[in-house]
């Protein structure tokens, strides 16, 4: 084992998942690079999860029990207090890496990066796998960040643990729990840190079933939150509030396109999105889907 100061802190915040996160862990002890610190961010979870930090013997393995209140927020930024590295890496309990993924961050942020990111395979419930490769780093910039929308996975990300201090964390609203991390994403984007996009597979992101309505709509309010948090500070000219209109509409679209097993709903997210812009494309094709499996649905009974 490596002692003294780790040069990477990885943070992992966790309820009521000690198989998964007996993997995620798993995963971390299987680096090539050694020299890091895990910090368990535990919100006093009812399941084995003691058990399993415990079982792994591994002083580099820290476990932080802490009441979040059911925002996840909390738990990362109490990971990045207690964090001792020069870096932070961030992993959500449902995730694992592979084993060079620390290695290659690191050598990135040696060569000057403060901020990597690198892509995932993303594995459905139903086991369908997709690879999916974030960035490029011109999407990294704070106006295309806001105005695009989110290029970024948490548990794909790597970052200076002294740029993360100075935005102050993840803002923990409950307003915009589901999309904090896209909001820390704008607030380091506007420190105009240097980005790089490993265009590598090194983890896994594991996307549990939850189509619902209600995560859907959710989610979508409190990415609106966001933007509007955000477009407080731009100018206030028409041309800006035109492109405001846009970047909400295609969040509505976002939502609607989600939605494919809720005609209804889908199509009220389309209407909205077209009431704001009607410059989002996208929208007329999926609307000619969704009418379509709608008379089919309609033959069917």
């Amino acid at each position: 084992m490596i002692l003294g100061q780790p040069t990477i802190s990885v943070v992992i915040p966790t309820f009521n998942h000690a198989k998964l996160l007996k993997r995620a862990l798993a995963s971390v002890v299987a680096q090539t690079f050694e020299n890091w610190e895990a910090l368990v961010v535990n919100n006093f979870s009812t399941d084995t999860t003691i058990e399993v930090v415990e079982s792994f013997k591994d002083t580099r393995i820290k476990l932080i029990n802490f009441k979040n209140n059911g925002v996840i927020a909390a738990s990362r930024n109490r990971g990045i207090e207690a964090a001792q590295g020069r870096f932070v890496a961030f992993l959500d309990s449902d995730d694992n890496w592979y084993p060079k993924k620390l290695e290659k961050c690191l050598a990135s942020a040696e060569g000057g990066a403060q901020f990597v990111c690198h892509g995932e395979l993303w594995i459905n419930s139903d086991l369908s796998t997709r690879e999916i490769m974030y960035g490029p780093a011109k999407r990294s910039s704070y106006e295309s960040l806001l105005f695009r929308g989110n290029c970024i996975s948490t548990s794909a990300t790597f970052i200076e643990t002294k740029l993360l201090r100075s935005v102050n964390g993840f803002d923990e609203s409950e307003l915009i729990v589901t999309a904090e991390d896209y909001d820390l994403w704008l607030r380091v984007a506007a420190k105009r840190p240097t980005v790089v996009f490993i265009p590598e597979v090194l983890g896994e992101f594991h996307r549990l079933a939850n189509s619902a309505s209600s995560a859907v709509l959710r989610n979508l309010s409190s990415e609106m939150v966001v933007l509007r948090k955000h477009f407080l500070q731009r100018p206030n000219s028409l041309k800006e509030k035109i492109r405001q209109r846009h970047r909400l509409a295609i969040a509505e679209y976002g939502a609607g396109r989600q939605l494919n097993n809720q005609p209804s709903e889908a199509l009220r997210r389309f209407m909205k999105s077209m009431g704001l812009s009607p410059f989002v494309f996208k929208i007329y094709p999926a609307l000619l889907i969704l009418f379509i499996r709608s008379l089919s649905r309609n033959k069917q009974r």
